[in-house]
């Protein structure tokens, strides 16, 4: 049988991102003649949940915040690919693309690497937030590829709640009442500037064998005195992380999209539950991108 893709594209109107779009729909052309592949070309503000429902492959065309806005419409059965529409490499003001590893140049010979079972999986974990309301209702945010905020609605209000997780080896059990401008959660391959920030200043290395399985903590401009050493500031850790909301009105975010709000009294938990992602690479795992901030 040959293959169903789906091709979701960023649409603003601009020249360059048509032009990729109509360069990949030459190449999609010439796979349907050749091999009776099937495809649909949706763009980004029209795609639905239904779209990706039994396809082969899903294409995402755009750069880094297209492939985010998207990937949690998939679920870890489904490869999906990356098609840089404006790589930094030709134009300073283009997108650095760092989940993705095609552009339009390469876009026949990667996605035949794609169907012929060619590629490089990266088998990716996702955050992912439940929120349980006061009336016992459950919700399951969306699944985080990259970072995910749990914060005050009012940005300008800190954000008050009970801090709750277990030890994990290296962090000691943690419970008290905290008070910030929001909590920060990131995957090992999150690309978020607070977190790459903050692990600069802590000059941090990760232990390979932790990067599948852990995620990061921060609790966001946090005072001085109250910075603590036992993972209630700051923690790479496997264990899920449980807060109290003693806030009006709260949020959270994952990958800087869709708002999951929650009132005083709820219970969200923060784990990497979500369902994993299979993104598929050409020329190097995501991993490798990111040695230089692995323990050797």
């Amino acid at each position: 049988m040959a293959a169903d893709l789906l091709v979701v594209y960023k649409k603003n109107f601009e020249p360059v991102h048509d032009r990729s779009v109509a360069s990949l729909e030459e190449a999609l052309a010439q796979l349907a003649d050749e091999r009776g592949v099937s495809y649909d070309l949706t763009p980004r503000e029209a795609v639905k949940r239904a779209d990706f429902v039994g396809r082969d492959l899903v294409i995402i065309v755009g750069g880094d915040g297209t492939l985010t806005s998207i990937a949690h419409n998939i679920d870890e059965d489904t490869p999906v690919m990356g098609v840089n529409s404006h790589p930094m490499s030709d134009d300073p003001d283009g997108s650095f693309g760092f989940f993705m590893d095609c552009d339009p140049t390469t876009f026949a010979e990667d996605v035949r690497a794609a169907l012929d079972g060619e590629a490089i999986p990266n088998v990716l974990p996702r955050l992912q937030a439940e929120i349980v309301t006061t009336s016992g209702n459950r919700i399951k945010c969306d699944p985080a590829l990259n970072d995910l905020l749990v914060a005050n609605t009012n940005q300008y209000s800190p954000s008050r709640y009970r801090l709750k997780r277990d030890a994990d080896g290296v962090n000691e059990a943690v419970d008290l009442m905290q008070r910030s401008s929001g909590l920060l959660f990131s995957t090992f391959v999150g690309q978020g500037a607070w977190f790459r920030h903050v692990c600069v200043i802590e000059e941090m290395k990760f232990d390979p064998e932790q990067i599948h399985d852990h995620y990061l903590f921060c609790a966001r401009d946090l005072p001085r005195d109250e910075r603590r050493g036992d993972g209630s500031y700051f923690a790479w850790t496997d264990k899920p992380t449980v807060l109290n909301s003693d806030m009006h009105r709260g949020y959270a975010v994952p990958d800087g999209w869709d708002e999951w709000h929650f009132t005083r009294g709820s219970t969200v938990t923060v784990s990497l539950d979500g369902p994993k992602l299979n993104l598929l690479t050409f020329r190097t795992p995501i991993v490798e991108k990111l040695a230089h901030w692995l323990d050797s």
